[in-house]
């Protein structure tokens, strides 16, 4: 039976960690209950990628690595994601899953020119998401939460923009018709979102951030997490 991958790009703060767990579980606790073998996959600790046939879908984490530091596991892991786009094998990037799938498909990345994005901030749906099974039952608005430095800049040939914030123009697309790239965090819950935001105070308040205003504001994303339910449901329909 094909499984579901969850490919683990990193891990988490250690502080973090110990009290909230990593990447994958929120990814999965975000899921709940799936029909489908459920598999993490640690590509940046070395281990091997299944291969496109194996797949019923596939979820990049994030990571606290930088898609232009072209480490070799990121370099095997973007060369991968093309191989499952071109077998439609339904995908999921998430922040840095999704800065990888933008490279991977002829996409530009990089340093935000106005800097790091963190926090509770608002998505505005595209027209273009309208229809769009991934973002079925969202409203137009509604909030998410994030923190990168790197983002899409250029998006991929052919590319469909779905989402942006008022700091990211691109921060969710699709390429072709089972391919997605979220740069929010749909998997956070407020409290992983304030132990980020915590984890960073020091150098958020050397760049001028309010971070007691951060944390204020941080509340829950029930439909920015609902990303995850939706692609949960796409899987099951693709399983061979």
């Amino acid at each position: 039976m094909q499984k579901l991958f969850i490919i683990k790009a990193g891990t988490t703060f250690s502080s973090t960690l110990a009290t909230l767990g990593d990447f994958e579980d929120w990814i999965k606790t975000a899921l709940g209950m799936m029909p489908v073998p459920v598999e993490v996959v640690d590509v940046a600790g070395g281990s091997d990628l299944p291969s496109p046939d194996e797949c019923c879908g596939v979820i990049v984490t994030g990571s606290h690595a930088m898609v232009t530091d072209n480490l070799p596991w990121s370099l095997r892991l973007e060369s991968w994601i093309a191989l499952l786009v071109s077998a439609s094998v339904p995908f999921l990037g998430i922040c840095y899953g999704h800065q990888l799938l933008g490279r991977a498909m002829g996409g530009e990345v990089g340093y935000h020119p106005l800097g790091s994005e963190i926090g509770t901030v608002e998505i505005t749906l595209a027209s273009e998401a309208e229809d769009d099974p991934l973002f079925r039952g969202l409203p137009c608005c509604f909030a998410a939460h994030a923190t990168h430095a790197q983002s899409v800049l250029t998006l991929p040939p052919g590319a469909l923009p779905l989402a942006l914030s008022l700091h990211d123009p691109v921060h969710a697309f699709r390429v072709g018709t089972a391919a997605w790239g979220v740069q929010f965090h749909p998997e956070y819950s407020a409290a992983v979102m304030e132990a980020y935001i915590a984890a960073q105070a020091e150098s958020l308040s050397r760049k001028g951030r309010d971070v007691e205003k951060l944390l204020y504001e941080v509340i829950d994303t029930p439909f920015a997490r609902s990303v995850l339910t939706n692609f949960g449901a796409l899987v099951q329909g693709c399983v061979k």
